[in-house]
């Protein structure tokens, strides 16, 4: 889904953004950087080329160790690139982050116990140099309603929000948030999307990573894969999906046995549960032609990859780095 501008006659909070220009709001170019010693370093990222415009929601997604941390970490100012460059809404990302123009809510930390919510957000507020009103930050994370009780007494999901009211207090243009609802059930990990597309929708740019692929599909504009460091794809949920150039085959065993499966032309991969056969295929045709033949067709069915397919064909061991587009 794309953020929308809100709706005349919707509510306001009277919130102003500040803006800083009609530059990108982030830009990776060729970043590399490297972790460990000569001979036993690991290049978390690989010439990295990125370009985030203003307004958009991005997801970045990539197995553990993919590299997702390592360049929010560099957008943050955490790190620095051993070559490249990485630009933030025009300045440096140290500059950015000290502006205010930043905020960032990272998967390791906790907020301060024995203070309120209300607390906590006036007084990181307090430390920026234009930042959003406590009331608004408040309301935009929803956690309002129990502004008044202190962090030690909130159940986890409610914590996770009140990290994004703080990563909100400095009244950014932009948001970093590194796998913002790990840990949590399903009914946090909603009310905690609702409170980002809120801010999205006021023309925000949200950068985030995940590994629910459900999250990235359903709250990006866009989904950029990384893989061993580099991108290997960046596009809709739709367009990652067609490129992976997989269709799904599925069928009813009926009893019958699943030798051979993998051997039918355009298999790729067979799952299998209970009395019924997954098909990933790079030739559904051939694939349903031959099944035709040997009397497979009960409950025949037919359907393009899901992200899940796509995301472990582009980040399989055998895949090969695809190159990469220095402004995407």
């Amino acid at each position: 889904m794309r953020p929308c501008p809100r709706a005349a006659g919707a509510p306001s909070l009277g919130y102003m953004k500040q803006t800083t220009g009609n530059g990108a709001a982030v830009v990776f170019t060729g970043v590399v950087k490297t972790f460990g010693r000569a001979g036993r370093s690991v290049r978390a990222v690989d010439g990295i080329g990125l370009t985030v415009e203003r307004g958009e929601t991005v997801a970045l997604l990539g197995r553990n160790g993919a590299g997702k941390s390592t360049a929010i970490s560099l957008l943050l100012g955490l790190n620095e690139p051993d070559s490249g460059s990485v630009r933030v809404l025009g300045r440096s990302p140290v500059q950015a982050v000290r502006a205010g123009l930043v905020g960032a809510m990272l998967q390791d930390g906790r907020p301060i116990q024995r203070v309120t919510v209300r607390e906590l957000i006036a007084f990181v507020a307090s430390t920026y140099p234009r930042p959003m009103p406590v009331a608004e930050a408040l309301a935009l994370a929803g956690v309002a309603q129990y502004a008044d009780r202190r962090i030690d007494k909130l159940s986890g999901g409610q914590i996770q929000r009140v990290r994004f009211a703080v990563a909100l207090a400095g009244n950014p243009e932009l948001v970093v948030l590194d796998e913002p609802t790990a840990a949590l059930d399903v009914e946090a990990r909603h009310a905690f999307w609702e409170s980002m597309r809120a801010y999205a929708r006021r023309g925000n740019t949200v950068l985030f990573s995940t590994h629910y692929l459900e999250e990235a599909d359903g709250n990006a504009d866009r989904i950029v894969v990384i893989d061993r460091g580099r991108i290997v794809a960046d596009g809709s949920g739709g367009t990652i999906k067609a490129a992976a150039g997989h269709s799904l085959v599925s069928f009813d065993l009926a009893g019958r046995p699943t030798e051979g499966l993998g051997l039918l032309p355009g298999v790729v991969t067979v799952e299998v549960t209970g009395d019924r056969a997954l098909l990933h295929t790079d030739d559904s045709d051939a694939t349903v032609m031959e099944l035709a033949r040997l009397g497979l067709v009960q409950g025949l069915q037919v359907s393009p990859a899901t992200l899940e397919a796509a995301f472990l064909s582009l980040t399989s061991p055998t895949a090969a780095p695809q190159d990469q587009k220095e402004t995407v």
